[in-house]
């Protein structure tokens, strides 16, 4: 091997389990703390938007609680947390306005909170990073004062789902530890 084969990029490297523990590479099977409990990582999910847009999606579990963390990276990573809700929960007649419409409202209120419309996609769902991918519709609020959020997703012609979340810090989330398997 000669000196310049010292340089040559040999592809992406993987993260080591032990020493790249870091809120990024959250793997399945890691626990990590996060608001006073351990929470245990049993999925990691991923958006396509399109463009080379991504969202990072972990499922994490406490007991019989699962929250769902997601990071967008941007000029520097935008992190969240939310748990989902039943659509139910929202305005009556939501999922009747989308499709008759096929628009979500500009605004939307729960539980005495208003929120905004912020952003809206339609991209690809990849279940535990898997090739094949769900295609999804988007729409998130945020309430005035930016502490809270709330995300809805179509999947197909008539299935929603709600969530209701916070942005949050990575260095909220401390004692990344490698799972059994790690």
């Amino acid at each position: 091997m000669g000196w310049k084969d010292f340089f040559k990029k040999k592809g992406t490297p993987t993260p080591d389990p032990l020493t790249d523990l870091v809120l990024p590479n959250l793997q399945v099977g890691n626990f990590v703390d996060y608001d006073m409990k351990t929470w245990e990582v049993k999925a990691y999910h991923y958006y396509d938007w399109g463009s080379g847009d991504l969202t990072f999606e972990w499922q994490l579990t406490s007991h019989d609680e699962i929250l769902f963390l997601e990071r967008e990276p941007d000029d520097e990573d935008y992190w969240s947390v939310s748990q989902k809700i039943p659509i139910n929960r929202l305005n009556p007649g939501f999922k009747d306005r989308i499709l008759a419409n096929e628009n979500s409202p500009d605004t939307l209120e729960f539980e005495g909170t208003v929120y905004y419309l912020e952003e809206t996609g339609a991209g690809h769902f990849h279940k535990n990073g898997e090739e094949t991918a769900k295609e999804i519709l988007k729409w998130d609020y945020m309430d005035e004062s930016g502490k809270k959020l709330l995300s809805i997703e179509q999947w197909g012609e008539a299935d929603f789902e709600a969530f209701v979340g916070k942005p949050v810090e990575e260095y909220q989330f401390i004692n990344i530890l490698p799972g059994k398997d790690g």
